[in-house]
């Protein structure tokens, strides 16, 4: 049987750890615009590289008009253009990037191309809508609340923090409207919002905030009280507080020696240095997921460290299992809805749900379950 091609587009630290996960099972071409990420994959990697830009419609879509399934591993300003491009070449997807935009725009168009568009197949949002799909097919859930961080194992003045993925999307995370579910009703909040003190084993005390996480669970989950709510260190929210104070991120151009310049674009060449994570840095993801229905409480918990032996971030193989689980079910035919397809929807089908988990198990990404 010929084997199946896949398109990774792009080979930050999660689209090289999707395409290394899923190149012994089939034929996986790394796509980006930077020679030195392709090289490192290709050197010691059965996947093939090209180098494209994959802003432009044209040159995406002929790199990926060979291929079974794409998988958009993009930064988030370029998802929804991509994802979009990708549906009018007819391509299955798998994709990760965290856009703005409603995906559920795209959901006429999918259709009519015949198309399965698994979006926002992550951590969370992605893990967590599975979580929470699967529960809501089987019982009357009163709330679902989401806490997701991920952090250097070692933090560093000032800002104990340094981003697992683009860090232009952190920026974009921390600048959003939050939307939440109070009593039925979606209310919008300033990012940043309802902070409180959580304490967590293996890590201790951290502070949550709201994000806006909860994406198309807003539309297709009947729960009364839903959240997100992004973990950071302490002390971390009132430092970027007060750089959106002082106009740090204002996206109004304004001059300066002669020269009109967005304070976001400086603040965000200035940041990127203390944020990017070094080679080796050894970081974690946390995660827990509360399910309140009328007569108990479900809890998940995943703490995941940077793997030492194949030099592969948390936040990679997190979001990136999760994703390589998704698209191994969409290539062996086993998950063929059409159209535009949240990860709740992969969570309601139990068999779907136990391949997903038992996955994820397997890269020693486990899940801890508690019913109080």
């Amino acid at each position: 049987m010929k084997q199946k091609n896949v398109s990774v587009l792009g080979c930050g630290h999660i689209g090289k750890t999707i395409a290394v996960d899923l190149c012994e099972d089939y034929s996986v071409t790394s796509v980006d615009s930077n020679t030195e990420r392709l090289n490192e994959i290709s050197s010691s990697h059965n996947v093939n590289t090209l180098q494209k830009d994959l802003s432009d419609k044209n040159s995406l879509t002929e790199v990926i008009k060979d291929a079974d399934l794409v998988i958009s591993a993009v930064p988030g300003f370029m998802g929804f253009k991509a994802l979009k491009y990708i549906i009018e070449a007819g391509k299955n997807v798998v994709d990760i990037s965290f856009f703005a935009e409603d995906a559920f725009q795209l959901d006429e168009l999918a259709r009519a191309n015949n198309v399965t568009a698994i979006v926002d197949c992550g951590v969370a949002p992605g893990l967590s809508n599975i979580l929470l799909g699967f529960h809501h097919k089987r019982m009357k859930i009163s709330s679902f609340e989401c806490y997701v961080g991920g952090l250097p194992l070692n933090p560093k003045l000032p800002f104990n923090y340094k981003a697992p993925f683009s860090p232009s999307d952190v920026i974009e995370e921390y600048l959003r409207p939050a939307r939440v579910v109070e009593n039925g009703r979606v209310i919008t909040k300033d990012a940043l919002s309802d902070s409180e003190i959580i304490e967590f084993d293996k890590v201790g005390k951290l502070e949550a905030f709201v994000t806006d996480g909860l994406r198309t669970l807003l539309k297709t989950m009947d729960v009364p009280n839903m959240k997100e709510k992004t973990l950071r260190y302490p002390g971390h929210i009132e430092i970027i507080k007060l750089l959106k104070q002082v106009g740090y991120f204002d996206s109004k151009e304004i001059e300066a020696a002669g020269k009109k310049i967005k304070p976001i674009d400086v603040t965000a060449q200035l940041l990127f240095p203390h944020w990017k994570l070094e080679k080796g840095e050894r970081e974690f993801t946390i995660l827990r997921i509360v399910i309140h229905d009328e007569g108990k409480e479900i809890v998940y918990d995943i703490y995941d460290e940077y793997d030492v032996e194949t030099q592969t971030t948390s936040m990679a193989r997190t979001t990136g299992y999760t994703c390589t689980a998704a698209a191994r079910l969409v290539l062996e035919n086993q998950f063929n809805r059409k159209g535009i397809c949240p990860p709740e929807y992969i969570g309601e089908d139990e068999k779907c749900f136990d391949y997903i988990i038992s996955y994820l198990n397997e890269r020693k990404v486990n899940l801890i379950k508690r019913i109080n």
